[in-house]
């Protein structure tokens, strides 16, 4: 939140990277005229907010303020009417977006209710802000000079998202600007599906401190301090200037500093600098106090353009967060920033101080504080949002159709009704549009409501013909046809294919295929009309082509889910791996339907691919590609002799491959495939060394685009990578395969197996190393400490936060595979510092995330 007494220097512009152009970029100046807009200085397009909120009445700033502020500012929309009014802003589900909105009140009204500076008068005008269902902050109106400007950080749910004004009865709600500013997905690693950040202060550094809050529009709205924002920014973030202090000296250069694109701050924001003044070799930057609950991330943002000298320094943004021996980069940016925390005692210090090393005291170019938005994971079906929203938009809905269309049910929108039918997703199960006064044909959108049970029409007036001027007298037996049958119809073909898997499942292992004389198999042959799997892609090999091309099974190379793994080479010379199902194994058969299941929906080059398969009344086998270099739990216990351990590039490489294949298990696919077992052993490696995730016998697929998890009775995973929330809830989500691969890292980062007899999981190990702040405690000591330590920092705490208790605090695998990236540019460029290219100066705009200070 940012307080500007005199609202001096909001520029409102959009968000684009510099080279692409404006499209797609959302500006609305509430209070603006209906059919009416304009461009700024920037060539920004703004629109009015009629077509983004229902009710609320528009107004313009006092005459005598109405100078003050750009013209974005100088008309607002005010809502007297109403507890909850909301906006819907257009968004793609899945994408990353900064919503920002600017509050002037310009005693509009002219009551002057906070032109005092009483409590009494401040408290005449407060409100709270929701970011669809969480609650954002309370906005305290400004004064008639002034305002306030919020911002946050989220993941789009759906194809709207609701940005919601409350009232709290200390005043009428407003509101003059609201944008949105596409982000990459590389910004703000923190900002999850569930877990959204709010701006709590960005500053930078040594700016040009003329700008004040007491100086009016008029006086700065040329001044250089424009540049900090669009078009130097690309995602139009504020950078407000840093008030001076004396206990500082200022640093600036005109040399231009390298910006990648993981923070893509400005040059101009980095081209200034505070350091600490006299001899001192501390700098404290900021310090705040909040005795409430929320959790706070902080980014530190660096280039340095004094070479001549080593500056290194320890930051500190609090007492338990530390980052050790840090060296900015010379006119290349770098950031570090902190995991999610919460301070003792309320009390919030950022402080850098010179190590003993340095010749040069610490230096800051500009910093970021976000504070987390809270999440309790209740919302609505996503498609069911977006199809309620068209149906609105198509028959021109008013009422309080606005929010969330179920949640929480004081709100819930008029004539819908809703029922939590899985986990804490709501689903739309009765629409009433009764004395709507709605006229014309019944909308086909309707039937995209799979869950609706009831429908009423508007009167009779809608049916399934275009109405004319005399309304129709048809009524719900028409609308039951037209929307109720294709429900009904699709709910049935449902049934029936449930109840055919149902019935056909019993039937697979007692198969006996017809006899068909004269069937041969050979790598032309397409699909055998015989062959119950019907995989057209693969090729059906006979048991005795196996044994063939695996020389009767002489070379066992390992044990899958269901059986053992024998090296086998067919007879264009394709190397594979042959899986024999083994009359041993008590799952062997649903383990095998479920890697043929799972095998023939994804292609990825980081999944193992199916070459073939053999179905035979006593004989099942699956054939994969041959993965020479072996998997990799078996380098990291060395198997392959003490010298040989992967160093640490590789490892790196490795499990980001395994990263990228789990991420498309999860999101690449139609319906999110579980793994269920990752480990070591099923990240297998090609001759190149290239991951692949293997072994897909425990996999589940989701049976619908609702469903949050899958729950089972059989064991699910191997000991030591299990998700702790399985043993209690019985049940298997994405987050199951996260914390899988948390181990993983943590095994990777380590060299040491999940479990240690006599030591504990690898879990509680890491953490009393980690406790101490000293990253080579945790690094495996075969790497010799040849590796970058931010590099290993950044793995190690992306395992941590995998390994969560608390399933919804674990980042989804892209975020984690946004994490190894970056991990992995730190470590490729460990070697090679003088950079020149503007590929690598983009890698190395990445974070070094804190590590825990000594406890």
């Amino acid at each position: 939140m940012e307080f500007l007494a005199f609202f001096a220097v909001l520029v409102l512009a959009t968000a684009v990277v510099p080279a692409v152009s404006q499209q797609g970029y959302l500006s609305i100046d509430c209070g603006l005229e209906a059919n009416s807009s304009y461009q700024d200085d920037n060539r920004i397009l703004y629109v009015p907010d009629g077509p983004y909120v229902d009710g609320g009445e528009n107004h313009k700033v006092a005459a005598e303020y109405a100078s003050s502020f750009q013209r974005p500012d100088q008309t607002l929309r005010s809502f007297p009417s109403g507890v909850r009014n909301c906006y819907t802003l257009p968004t793609a589900a899945g994408s990353k977006y900064l919503v920002r909105l600017v509050f002037v009140y310009g005693n509009y009204d002219g009551k002057n209710i906070s032109s005092s500076s009483s409590s009494a008068a401040a408290a005449a005008l407060r409100f709270d802000l929701y970011l669809g269902l969480s609650r954002w902050t309370t906005v305290q109106g400004g004064t008639g000079s002034g305002g306030e400007v919020h911002e946050a950080v989220f993941v789009a749910w759906a194809s709207w998202a609701p940005v919601c004004l409350v009232n709290t009865g200390s005043g009428t709600p407003f509101v003059s600007t609201v944008e949105l500013r596409p982000l990459v997905d590389s910004l703000y690693p923190a900002v999850m599906a569930n877990q959204s950040l709010a701006m709590l202060r960005r500053r930078n550094m040594a700016a040009n401190n003329f700008i004040r809050r007491h100086l009016v529009w008029s006086s700065c709205k040329n001044h250089a301090y424009r540049k900090n924002m669009y078009p130097d920014d690309p995602y139009d973030r504020y950078w407000w200037p840093m008030n001076a202090d004396p206990a500082w000296a200022n640093l600036s250069t005109t040399s231009t500093i390298k910006t990648g694109s993981t923070f893509a701050v400005p040059s101009s924001v980095l081209q200034t600098a505070v350091t600490p003044s006299g001899n001192s070799t501390v700098l404290n930057v900021i310090s705040w106090q909040d005795t409430t609950a929320k959790e706070y991330v902080v980014y530190l943002h660096f280039a340095d353009f004094q070479s001549s000298k080593l500056r290194e320094f320890d930051a500190y943004p609090d007492a338990n967060q530390v980052v050790y021996n840090y060296t900015p980069h010379y006119l290349l940016s770098s950031s570090v920033y902190t995991p999610l925390f919460r301070a003792i005692a309320g009390e919030y210090n950022i402080t850098l101080a010179a190590t003993a090393n340095s010749a040069l005291p610490p230096m800051l170019n500009a910093f970021e504080i976000y504070f987390l938005i809270t999440y309790d994971g209740t919302t609505t079906f996503s498609k069911d949002f977006d199809t309620i929203m068209a149906i609105k938009l198509e028959y021109g809905v008013k009422k309080n159709w606005m929010g969330d269309p179920c949640f929480p049910p004081e709100f819930a929108w008029d004539g819908i009704k809703c029922r939590n039918t899985s986990g804490n997703i709501m689903r739309i199960i009765s629409i009433d549009l009764s004395n709507s006064n709605l006229f014309g044909v019944i909308s086909n959108n309707f039937t995209l409501l799979t869950a609706l049970e009831k429908f009423y029409g508007s009167d009779g007036n809608m049916c399934n013909k275009t109405i004319g001027s005399s309304p129709s007298r048809n009524r719900t037996g028409i609308l039951a046809i037209s929307v109720v049958v294709p429900v009904l119809v699709v709910a049935l073909l449902v049934l029936a294919y449930m109840i055919w898997r149902v019935k056909r499942k019993p039937n697979i292992p007692t198969y006996v295929p017809p006899q068909v004389p004269d069937i041969k198999t050979s790598p032309e042959r397409k699909t055998n009309p015989f062959d119950p799997l019907q995989i057209t892609e693969s090729r059906q090999f006979t048991y005795e082509e196996l044994k063939k091309f695996t020389n009767n099974f002489q070379q066992f190379i390992g044990r899958g889910g269901f059986g053992n793994v024998y090296y086998g080479c067919l007879e264009n010379k394709t190397e594979v791996a042959v899986k024999m199902l083994s009359e041993f194994s008590e799952n062997g058969l649903d383990q095998f339907l479920a890697e043929v299941q799972s095998l023939t929906k994804v292609h990825h080059k980081n999944l193992v691919s199916l070459v073939g398969y053999c179905w035979e009344k006593d004989h099942l086998a699956l054939a994969y590609e041959y993965m020479a270099r072996g998997n990799l739990c078996d380098h990291l216990r060395g198997k392959f002799g003490v010298g040989d351990t992967f160093n640490w590039v590789t490892r790196v490489r490795v499990v980001l491959d395994a990263a990228q294949g789990l991420e498309y298990l999860h999101k690449g696919c139609n319906l999110p495939i579980i793994h269920g077992d990752v480990k070591t052993n099923n990240v297998l490696l090609g001759e190149n060394l290239k991951a692949k995730i293997a072994d897909f016998g425990l996999s589940k697929t989701y049976i619908s685009e609702t469903q949050t998890h899958i729950s089972t009775s059989n064991a699910a995973g191997t000991m030591g990578y299990i998700d702790p929330e399985y043993y209690h809830t019985g049940r298997l989500t994405e987050s199951s395969d996260v914390y899988s691969f948390g181990v993983v890292l943590l095994e990777v980062a380590t060299g040491e197996p999940p479990i240690l007899p006599g030591s504990g999981h690898i879990i509680q190990r890491v953490k009393q190393k980690v406790a101490s702040g000293n990253i080579s405690l945790v690094a495996d000591a075969r790497l010799k400490d040849l590796y970058d330590i931010s590099s290993m920092w950044k793995v190690v705490d992306t395992a941590m936060l995998c390994i969560s208790e608390v399933a919804t605090q674990r980042p989804t695998m892209s975020t984690v595979v946004l994490q190894l990236k970056e991990s992995l540019a730190l470590e490729e460029a460990r070697d090679s510092r003088d950079i020149t290219t503007s590929s690598v100066s983009d890698a190395m705009d990445v974070l070094s995330k804190f590590g825990p200070s000594a406890r």
